[in-house]
């Protein structure tokens, strides 16, 4: 497996594309003004506390208050013991006016705030520090048992009696030395001490932390073995990251190179063709089936659809083919178009057990390679797959785009025969309560159009029954169902 990672610059937007053996896996945008949240460290103040939904309210300083459950409040060892009696009350943790250091876990998403925690943790390259936690533990997809003892062993090695807090090994941590574990542990403790020192300044509603930028910070996460080449189009960017992987990540330094083709990068490797793609409802299989992906505000919604594709020997075959082809299609789109929260997957019936089984593992294996947490439920009694996938900032639609204005973001219209239905009743909605000769009717083309023709006859009846007479004007600024009726 080869990685390569583009990295484009222009103006007030970074965009970064990884891509594995020569396909787009996941993208990454950070636009000036719209950075992401996730990670940083505020100073906020408790707003409202709620005890039916045992969570508060907490003011950072952002466009909608955040949200602080009970659940993410660091408590102390005595109180955690006497928690596992009983679960603690909102209120016996915070109360409204209380000033409490919190870091955001997710961007806000739709019209929901972000979501906070008490629980601090500070992320190096190879380490991640947790000032209120203890011990130290290691990734889980960090693999072989013999590798995980040894960097935990190493960590145990360099704390002393004096430290406070636990740690975190990444994944990125695999075969490192005891030299770059302990220099990453320095650099966690400075950067700790300067956050304390930062808050204790601080006022409400104030920044105390932010993590790196997108083009410095992927770097840091996405260091490993596979990742061959950074391309980077901007020189101004080239030479941070190289800044960065020189102080903190040497052996990257070498891979990182500038684009300076005269053909933009991300048009050169087709990435511009992709993102349009994935903002497609419909995703095509190379067997000629396809997918359908709605996203919604509960959740996301994946039909499987055979399509064109015949099989060659049964339904039963035909329906696995198709849907093993889907799994491998869907773990690309989730991580591609970052789809978390609760998803729904409608795979073709399979009648064999076995078969069922096979198409539950093939999507949990190409899952593995997903950064983002998911979990794979059986099929249900209706013959869905439900899972779901760890959502810290806003899909690649909610990103890019906005809601249509024409349909309010329902995804249709209505047709021209309903908008001639409601023109017919306000017309004689108008003629019920006011005398009038004449009325103007102002609608877009296609409404006129079947007034003056299919409509035709309904109009000269509806002048029958009003006495009125109806005047038809097209107005192409007016939208598929806006429409005026003017009494003249």
């Amino acid at each position: 497996m080869s990685e390569e990672l583009l990295v484009n610059e222009c103006l007030r937007e970074v965009r970064a594309a990884l891509v594995e053996n020569g396909v787009l896996k996941e993208l990454f945008i950070e636009r000036a003004g719209g950075r992401g949240l996730v990670g940083n460290v505020y100073k906020g103040r408790i707003m409202r506390v709620l005890p039916g939904l045992q969570a508060g309210f907490v003011n950072v300083g952002l466009e909608r208050s955040a949200f602080l459950h009970a659940s993410d409040i660091v408590r102390g060892l005595e109180e955690e013991r006497l928690d596992r009696e009983r679960r603690p009350d909102i209120a016996e943790l915070i109360g409204e006016g209380d000033e409490l250091l919190v870091q955001v876990m997710k961007d806000p998403l739709g019209s929901k705030g972000a979501r906070l925690s008490t629980f601090i943790t500070l992320p190096s390259r190879l380490l991640v520090f947790a000032p209120s936690g203890s011990g130290v533990s290691v990734s889980a997809r960090i693999d072989g048992d013999d590798e995980r003892e040894r960097l935990r062993n190493l960590v145990e090695s360099l704390l002393d009696e004096d430290d406070r807090g636990g740690y975190i090994v990444r994944t990125a941590a695999h075969g490192a030395s005891l030299e770059h574990l302990e220099a990453d542990k320095r650099f966690l403790a400075r950067l700790w001490a300067t956050v304390q020192e930062t808050a204790a300044e601080a006022r409400v509603e104030e920044l105390v932390y932010r993590d790196l930028p997108l083009e410095t910070r992927l770097l840091r996460d996405l260091r490993n073995d596979s990742l061959e080449r950074v391309r980077v189009d901007s020189a101004s960017a080239c030479d941070r990251m190289k800044r960065f992987a020189d102080r903190f990540i040497p052996e990257m330094s070498d891979i990182i190179e500038l684009h300076d083709d005269d053909r933009p990068l991300f048009d050169l490797c087709g990435i511009e063709d992709e993102i349009g793609r994935a903002l497609q409802r419909r995703v095509p299989l190379k067997s000629g089936g396809y997918l359908i992906i709605d996203q919604t505000e509960a959740l996301t919604t994946i039909d499987v659809n055979s399509g064109g594709y015949v099989g060659r020997r049964d339904l039963e075959e035909t329906s696995l083919h198709t849907n093993l082809e889907a799994a491998a299609a869907i773990a690309r789109q989730l991580r591609l178009r970052n789809l978390g929260g609760i998803i729904i997957v409608d795979f073709i019936d399979l009648a064999d057990e076995e078969h069922r089984l096979q198409l539950l593992d093939a999507l949990a294996d190409r899952l593995k390679a997903d950064r983002g947490k998911t979990q794979v439920m059986d099929v249900s009694p209706l013959g869905l797959v439900e899972m779901s996938r760890k959502r810290t900032r806003d899909s690649l639609e909610r990103t890019l785009c906005r809601p249509c204005p024409t349909c309010g973001g329902r995804g249709f219209t209505k047709t021209p025969q309903t908008v001639c239905s409601e023109i017919f009743r306000e017309i004689l909605g108008q003629r019920a309560q006011e005398d009038f000769a004449e009325v103007l009717v102002l609608a877009a083309p296609d409404v006129i159009g079947r007034l003056l023709d299919e409509d035709s006859a309904s109009v000269a009846r509806l002048e029958q029954l009003t006495g009125a007479s109806i005047r038809l004007q097209s107005e192409r600024l007016h939208g598929p169902e806006q429409f005026d009726v003017v009494p003249i």
